[in-house]
């Protein structure tokens, strides 16, 4: 389906970045055609969004791992900041071919411990940015 405003190659998200005033659960994360971004999950309202500079796949996989935002597209494989969008790094993965990403790490948890961390760092980051 095509159409809709990502398709213009012109548009960029230039509204300031709320990076302070969500937490990880706050966020709710979509990737489609070669685009991230991250939507308020209570209103749906767009917080930011992210045109990967190489891959031009329909399918973007997404991945949420502690701090960091995993995104691979047609075996480019970049991280993102997920309170802000910026790219923090990018992986071409040079001579291992295209094909539909999968994307695991030991330190994704599910259980109530990594919950736990999860909201210590969370809270570290805060007083981190109000020193």
């Amino acid at each position: 389906m095509s159409g809709g405003f990502l398709d213009d190659n012109a548009f960029s998200d230039q509204r300031p970045r709320r990076t302070d005033s969500y937490e990880i659960n706050d966020l709710l994360f979509l990737g489609f055609n070669s685009r991230v971004m991250a939507l308020d999950r209570d209103t749906g309202a767009l917080i930011w969004s992210w045109k990967a500079p190489k891959g031009r796949s329909g399918y973007v996989a997404v991945m949420v791992d502690e701090e960091q935002l995993f995104v691979s597209i047609d075996g480019y494989t970049y991280c993102l900041d997920p309170f802000s969008g910026n790219q923090l790094w990018f992986n071409g993965l040079k001579g291992f071919g295209y094909g539909i990403p999968t994307l695991a790490t030991a330190g994704n948890h599910t259980n109530s411990a990594g919950a736990a961390e999860m909201r210590a760092r969370e809270q570290r980051r805060r007083n981190n940015n109000a020193q």
